[in-house]
């Protein structure tokens, strides 16, 4: 018999399977002996009280064994001789079209315009010692998008549009831990993802697939108002219908897409900064307790959300025990993300503390069309590099400075590896997002005391958060609404906006397309 019961417990009770076992035999009056296994569907934690407790869902098996696999396995076939479908981008969006496309007896060909996901690594390890950006290997550009050095974290809100449950069986399927289909916010780990990526590629290239990397899509062939293909940077034509899974930082694709007709238009993004804590501090705050975590706590998360003047402002891509990365994509940039290693074990924790911005907000830039976020985006990241003394050395300025307007002469220590530049980020960013930021953070430190700071660190800036403009697509059958053949998808079309609903978009665009065939 399986029985599936919830549980409320302390943090040491719900540490081990053993003594969750102990707690069901307990409360539920079952036979110890018979309890041959338990397994934990959903977990959670509720620290709204002063004592943290672990919300559980377990799976109990009474005189009878589990199955071997804890999650649902796919078969895919050999598409070797089958038609070839075009997909532009290796992220989430495009690997898990690519898999779709391989369930449904389709044969990918993925066009990468970064190196595979481990070679990138060294680009990236440049970016901190000798502050260069390679514009084609970097945080944001290579196998695995920009999601692969960013974390892995999991969590969407996105569950209207298909299942969440089946992106992460697929995760596990490729190496990812089981832990993620019960985790209220499942999380992999940037030192985990890549080889879940590299499975995920080797899988694509047995069934018959094609993965071509450092290969960059110049133009979309169009004839009569259908896409025949690609060409790319380096003369080779690729023919088929094109899935567009580019991601939210290839700047030059909506360039050429704006520049050939194809219609765009403006959305709405969110800018700030990277705000870090001690992880220590946040985990006092979070678990009303003097000492910390202690030993059964994970490091402590934290989302604010709030309205000033009109427009939210909140936390977002939360990071913690992580670090605070470089993520620009080209010359004279300078953005930042965060990330978190799977044992999460730093002690700093980070997330981006960003203000909404809708199209009309970038009246300035009117000339641009649609365009316009985009160049914003440009401007702000200039801007950042500027008064990071042009290189990869980030402006920073201490929280409680920041709201007093006071310069910071000293930084604390930093996650930030390539280095800080003390910088009065109140004076020279924009004071639209100023002014909403210093405010938000005043209501932030009242609801959660402590947070506000000069032990946290502002750091400059953080625009990356989604696509500035959205590729029109049908409703229904999610091909452009004016050029057939052309499946705009994931982040960089503006459908999505982090790694699993990026993959549940790339799956539904590869249905769409089959569907059409």
């Amino acid at each position: 018999m399986i029985k599936e019961i919830q549980l409320r417990l302390l943090p040491n009770q719900a540490a081990s399977e053993q003594s969750i076992k102990q707690c069901v035999v307990r409360d539920f009056a079952i036979d110890a002996g018979a309890v041959k296994a338990v397994r934990i569907l959903k977990r959670s934690i509720d620290a709204r009280q002063r004592t943290v407790m672990v919300n559980l869902t377990v799976r109990v098996y009474i005189n009878e064994l589990p199955a071997d696999d804890e999650y649902v396995r796919i078969h895919y076939g050999d598409v070797s001789d089958k038609p070839s479908v075009l997909v532009v981008g290796a992220g989430p969006a495009g690997l898990f079209a690519s898999l779709r496309l391989i369930e449904l007896g389709f044969r990918p060909v993925i066009i990468e315009r970064g190196k595979n996901v481990r070679d990138r690594r060294k680009d990236i390890a440049l970016i901190s010692r000798v502050h260069k950006v390679d514009p084609e290997s970097n945080y944001c550009f290579g196998e695995g998008g920009a999601g692969a050095y960013s974390d892995g974290k999991l969590y969407t809100r996105s569950k209207k549009r298909g299942s969440v449950d089946r992106i992460l069986n697929i995760f596990c399927q490729h190496g990812a831990s089981t832990s993620i289909l019960a985790d209220a916010h499942p999380h992999i780990g940037t030192d985990k993802l890549p080889g879940v990526i590299e499975n995920i590629r080797k899988q694509i290239l047995a069934s018959g697939g094609e993965v071509h990397f450092e290969t960059c899509m110049d133009k979309l062939i169009l004839e009569n108002g259908k896409v025949k293909g690609i060409i790319t940077t380096n003369g080779r034509v690729f023919t088929g219908k094109v899935i567009l899974a580019t991601g939210h930082s290839a700047r030059d694709v909506y360039y050429h897409l704006h520049d050939a007709g194809i219609e765009l238009e403006a959305k709405g993004i969110a800018v700030g900064v990277r705000l870090e804590h001690p992880q220590e501090l946040i985990d006092q705050i979070q678990y009303h307790n003097p000492e910390g975590r202690g030993e059964y706590l994970p490091a402590a998360e934290y989302s604010f959300v709030t309205q000033v003047a009109g427009r939210g402002v909140y936390s977002f891509c939360m990071c913690p025990g992580g670090f605070v990365v470089p993520a620009a994509s080209g010359p004279e940039q300078l953005v930042v993300n965060g990330m978190s290693p799977s044992t999460r074990g730093s002690k700093w924790a980070n997330s981006g503390m960003v203000v909404e911005m809708r199209p009309e907000d970038f009246s300035s830039y009117k000339e641009y069309g649609v365009l316009a976020g985009m160049k914003f985006q440009e401007e702000l990241e200039r801007q950042s590099y500027l008064n990071g003394n042009c290189r990869q050395t980030a402006p920073a300025q201490r929280m409680d400075d920041f709201i007093r307007k006071k310069n910071s002469y000293d930084l604390p220590v930093s996650s930030y590896t390539p280095g800080l530049v003390a910088s009065p980020l109140h004076f020279w960013m924009p004071e639209f997002i100023t002014s909403r930021l210093r405010e938000g953070f005043k209501y932030f430190g009242k609801v959660s005391r402590g947070f506000l700071t000069n032990e946290a660190l502002m750091i400059g800036v953080e625009t990356r958060t989604s696509s500035p403009v959205r590729i029109l697509r049908d409703k229904e059958k999610l091909s452009h609404i004016s050029v057939e053949n052309l499946y705009p998808c994931g982040e960089g079309a503006g459908y999505a906006g982090g790694i699993v609903s990026a993959a549940i978009d790339g799956e539904r665009c590869a249905e769409a397309l089959v569907a059409q065939w």
